[in-house]
């Protein structure tokens, strides 16, 4: 037992730091209801209200509601009005209900909770050291993950990303032959093949459930410019086929990363580019503490990248954070690439490489 004496205020304000995060955890279900409920889209340019008004807007329960507008309030999301009346803030709607013309929406990214049975199958993973694939995460990890991503990727990749690529509008718009591989959901795929009709498109993802929801969308939009393969990135053509690909938050999360770069060298023409988004981090944990939001990008990484990662046995384990821009050349480069060129496009939380043969 230690008989280091504890200093109380300090024990108070380790407490308090501790049950803050319990507290982030009610919010993020409250923010989770508000946004499954269209609460934060009724409350959008409506001013201040009272529980029976947004009752009257919504058809829901003015009970429900007044407990949820005032735990809203409590959280400094709302504005709270003498009368009991309730105020999005113009902010609040970018952040909350404006999915999809603000890039700083967020309330995607609170799209369903981790069921129990995912937290059993992670702790298992800390004795056998087997983590669970994106597969194993359900139908739901492919649709908050497209809800968190995509509002970026539908606003700055074909406007501002591809044309910062030397040549590459001018080969998709004439016609050409584009991948992305790690496509979930389909949000970038979709944008490249509505905005090159002239260009065909291959999504490669190993997960069903991303697959199923990406064919659902070519579906519902009649594109017929796409194809699908519930693949990985090793199942890449062997022959140069591909003028454009890209990989959007995905090397981090393979057990193989080094096959899947030479599988893409291989496969991609010698007048090719690859694009790779990746997340924002450095070599030195110490340089990555500056994060203000690290912890939650190694929570991420536990129960999804990381636990993706290693989801065979000898996985990479990369992680959230493992694909840093050292790491990025370097492994490029042992892949077969030789030219290699960062990008920063004011994303908040990604990097971009240009990567050519």
């Amino acid at each position: 037992m230690n008989d280091t004496a504890v200093d109380p205020d300090a024990l108070k304000r380790y407490s308090f730091s501790v049950w803050s995060y319990k507290m982030g955890e009610m919010v993020s279900l409250m923010i989770h209801l508000g946004d499954r409920l269209g609460l934060y889209k009724a409350l959008q340019g409506a001013g201040a209200i009272t529980a029976a008004q947004l009752a009257e807007k919504t058809g829901l329960k003015e009970r429900w509601l007044l407990e949820w507008l005032r735990g809203q309030a409590a959280a400094r999301l709302l504005h709270y009005h003498d009368g009991d009346r309730f105020e999005l803030p113009v902010e609040g709607a970018e952040v909350l209900a404006n999915e999809e013309g603000s890039l700083a929406f967020a309330a995607g990214a609170f799209s369903g909770q981790t069921p129990p049975e995912t937290v059993d199958k992670l702790a298992e993973a800390f004795r056998t050291g087997i983590g669970l694939s994106y597969q194993d995460l359900g139908p739901n990890a492919a649709h908050r993950t497209e809800r968190m991503l995509g509002p970026w990727t539908r606003r700055e990749l074909v406007p501002n990303i591809i044309p910062a690529m030397d040549g590459v509008v001018a080969k998709l718009e004439a016609g050409a032959v584009g991948a992305d591989v790690g496509c979930g959901g389909g949000v970038a795929l979709i944008a490249m093949a509505e905005a090159f009709p002239n260009s065909e498109f291959h999504g490669y993802d190993p997960s069903q459930h991303a697959i199923d929801r990406c064919h659902e969308k070519v579906e519902a939009l009649g594109l017929d410019n796409v194809r699908l393969f519930v693949a990985g990135g090793e199942s890449l053509p062997r022959a140069p086929t591909y003028d454009f690909l890209i990989t959007f938050d995905c090397i981090h999360d393979m057990t193989r990363p080094a096959d899947v770069i030479s599988s893409i060298r291989g496969a991609l023409k010698e007048d090719g580019t690859w694009l790779i988004k990746d997340i924002r981090s450095q070599p030195d944990f110490k340089d990555n503490m500056k994060n203000p939001l690290l912890a939650m990008f190694y929570g991420f990484s536990v129960s999804a990248c990381m636990s993706s990662a290693l989801s065979e046995p000898d996985g990479a384990g990369l992680g959230t954070l493992g694909f840093n821009p050292q790491v990025a050349e370097r492994m490029t480069s042992e892949g077969g690439f030789s030219r290699f060129q960062m990008h920063d496009f004011d994303d908040p939380s990604n990097l971009y490489y240009e990567v050519r043969p």
